[in-house]
């Protein structure tokens, strides 16, 4: 499986130079995007879920001490919700951790080819702060339901309002990022706006 991830991957490189030499932006940004996701996933995500899922857990717990709501176990990537005389349980596994949405953002912004290289790294760094504290507040959000409405609200705390709650933090990057910063970098006519580089015709 690893030979024909790694040969998968060298022929993704290849192509991706064809494309920069035959200045298909468009074509090279979606390969690229999806390329390096793909490889991401298959090459970190083992090895970042963890880590992850712990850091997660444990700065959520810091929430939970403060509100009492529940007690963070970061080392197994656990939440202890105590209500009354009963403890409910919630692992911070593979899809709670967000690195599914953190390599997606990567892997756009690191194709975007509006930001130059410096301002990707600062981007990566902020990026990737804003998804992570986006990810703790949905947690602490679902364990308050939790520990306000019982075991039986679970799935609509984390399934349905944790879901809307942490994707419309990741609308309000994504317009930032992307639509925002595409919109003012533009060049529409003889005009340009913003911090393009191109000169007025």
């Amino acid at each position: 499986m690893y030979i024909l991830a790694i040969t998968l991957f060298v022929i993704w490189i290849y192509l991706l130079t064809v494309l920069t030499r035959a200045k298909l932006s468009f074509f090279k940004f979606v390969l690229g995007a999806v390329g390096m996701f793909f490889f991401s996933m298959f090459f970190f995500e083992p090895y970042l879920t963890k880590a992850l899922g712990n850091a997660v857990a444990l700065v959520s717990g810091v929430f939970g001490k403060l509100s009492g709501f529940y007690e963070a176990f970061p080392k197994y990537s656990l939440l202890f919700i105590s209500r009354e005389n009963s403890f409910i349980s919630f692992y911070i596994d593979y899809e709670c951790s967000g690195i599914i949405e953190i390599l997606a953002f990567l892997s756009l912004l690191w194709f975007f080819p509006i930001y130059n290289s410096s301002e990707k790294v600062s981007i990566t760094l902020l990026g990737t702060g804003w998804i992570f504290m986006a990810n703790v507040i949905r947690i602490f959000v679902i364990c308050t339901i939790i520990y306000y409405g019982g075991n039986n609200i679970f799935y609509f705390a984390h399934t349905v309002f944790g879901r809307i709650l942490f994707y419309g933090f990741s609308v309000v990057l994504y317009f930032y990022v992307f639509t925002k910063s595409h919109i003012i970098r533009q060049k529409v006519g003889s005009f340009s706006y913003g911090n393009s580089n191109d000169k007025n015709n």
